[in-house]
C-alpha cells in the first residue's frame, strides 16, 4: 500500500526535533523505512477498523481524523496539516484503528511503520518525549472538543478549530469555508457566519482562501469566555 520513498523525505526529518539527536545509522535507517502513499480530495486515505500499520505525518495537504460515518453522518475529531504528525494512539496499541482518516485535498501521507516506531520508543529519549508532548496535546484537543460540543456557541467551536490548540504550526492557515466546516461539523453558512463575526471582532483577517490570526491570545479569551446572549453580539 505504500511504496517506499526514502530519498524524498529527508528534508521532512531534518524539521523533525526528535530526528537530530539520533546516531547516524539510526537516522539514515528511519529515513529508509519511511513509506508514502498520496490520495485526492475526499479519499479515505486510512480505513476504519483495519490493521494499523505505524504512525503517520502530512507531508503535504490536510486531512481530518473522523468516526465512521453512521446513517450519513460523522463526527470530526481533528484536522491534521502538513508537517504535522497523528496516529501515534493507535501505533500504541494492538487493536485495530477505531477512526478513518479523509483528505480534505490532495494529500500525501508518510508512515513511520511500527516496527520502526516501537524501536525507537525503545531506544530515543527525543522520541519519546515527542510522543509525551503529541499525547498531552490528544489528551488537551479532547477535553476542549467535549467543553465546546456542550458549552459554546457555533462561533466558539469555529474560534476553537482555528486555535493553537489544533494548529501550533500553522498561523496562516489556507483553509476554504468549506473545509474549516468539514472540521467543525457545521453548514458552510454557519461557518461563513462564524468567521464573519470573528473578523468584526478583530480576531481573525479573511483572505480568499486564507484565515489568518490576528491575536492568538485574544482568540483562545473567546474560546472559553461565557457565551453571549444573541443580542449582546456584534453582529446581531
Amino acid at each position: 500500500m505504500f511504496p517506499s520513498t526514502a530519498s524524498s523525505t529527508s528534508r521532512f526529518l531534518a524539521t523533525q526535533s526528535w530526528f537530530a539527536g539520533l546516531p547516524r545509522l539510526t537516522q539514515m535507517r528511519v529515513d529508509e523505512s519511511l513509506l508514502r502513499t498520496s490520495g485526492r480530495r475526499g479519499d479515505v486515505m486510512l480505513q476504519a477498523n483495519a490493521k494499523v500499520e505505524g504512525c503517520y505525518a502530512v507531508l503535504s495537504g490536510l486531512i481530518k481524523v473522523q468516526t465512521v460515518p453512521v446513517k450519513g453522518r460523522s463526527s470530526s475529531f481533528l484536522g491534521v496539516a502538513c508537517g504535522e504528525w497523528f496516529g501515534e494512539g493507535s501505533a500504541l496499541k494492538t487493536e485495530p484503528r477505531r477512526y478513518e482518516v479523509i483528505a480534505l485535498r490532495d494529500t500525501e501521507l508518510l508512515c513511520l511503520p511500527l516496527a520502526e516506531f516501537d524501536h525507537l520508543r525503545a531506544t530515543s529519549i527525543e522520541f519519546n518525549q515527542f510522543l509525551v508532548s503529541q499525547l498531552n496535546l490528544r489528551v488537551s484537543q479532547a477535553m476542549a472538543l467535549i467543553e465546546a460540543s456542550r458549552l459554546r456557541t457555533p462561533e466558539q467551536r469555529v474560534a476553537l478549530s482555528l486555535s493553537r490548540q489544533f494548529w501550533s504550526r500553522t498561523r496562516k492557515l489556507g483553509l476554504s469555508q468549506d473545509e474549516l466546516a468539514n472540521l467543525v461539523g457545521v453548514s458552510r453558512q454557519t461557518a461563513n457566519r462564524a468567521l464573519q463575526a470573528l473578523a468584526q471582532r478583530g480576531l481573525v483577517t479573511l483572505e480568499f482562501g486564507r484565515v489568518d490570526i490576528v491575536d492568538d491570545d485574544a482568540l483562545t479569551r473567546f474560546i472559553f469566555s461565557a457565551p453571549e446572549n444573541p443580542s449582546d453580539r456584534p453582529d446581531s
